[in-house]
């Protein structure tokens, strides 16, 4: 597979396919505890970045149909995806910004409003979801802000440094979406 990812401008961002410059500011936001953590991962024994990591993970964007590199004041921040089942006209999204000094700006929230723009205007998606820890509450913010409804729990269903921790399971459905565009101060 390769990416496809159309570019989308919005009012402070860009999505758009990786470049090569994107290894390089992926690799300046180095390792950071708290995001390794709200992705699920081990904090225990962090390993700085390498270039060849940086290079792996910028690959794997390249290599996914819609994966965007989200562009602020001209570098990369972070990532959006969506994995579309066309089948079933839905898709799992998932945004995370790597750069902690572009955290509580709204990035994500922006990102996430273009996404779902996309999803069901241009691609005509009846349900977008998503898995999010339930201690990333910064997460869970942005996406009932952004219109997505609590479905339920995944009871302890992710191992984290030896805990059991739960996964929220949110989701918008199309007519959801329209009518929160139809209404935006709401």
């Amino acid at each position: 597979m390769r990416n496809e990812s159309p570019v989308l401008a919005g009012r402070r961002i860009t999505l758009r396919p990786p470049i090569e410059q994107d290894v390089l500011d992926y690799l300046a936001c180095g390792t950071n505890a708290e995001l390794t953590r709200m992705y699920g991962g081990d904090t225990r024994q962090l390993k700085a970045l390498t270039l060849e990591t940086a290079t792996a993970y910028i690959d794997r964007i390249r290599s996914q149909p819609l994966n965007w590199c989200i562009e602020w004041e001209g570098r990369c921040i972070g990532e959006a995806r969506l994995t579309v089942e066309a089948e079933d006209r839905k898709a799992r999204y998932a945004v995370g910004i790597f750069d902690p000094g572009c955290w509580s700006k709204g990035i994500g929230t922006e990102a996430t409003t273009m996404v779902l723009r996309y999803a069901f205007a241009r691609l005509r998606l009846h349900r977008v979801d998503l898995k999010v820890l339930e201690y990333n509450r910064r997460a869970i913010r942005c996406y009932e802000k952004c219109g997505f409804v609590i479905e339920g729990k995944e009871r302890e269903g992710a191992f984290i440094e030896d805990r059991f921790e739960t996964d929220i399971i949110m989701s918008i459905l199309e007519q959801e979406y329209r009518a929160m565009a139809a209404n935006p101060e709401e």
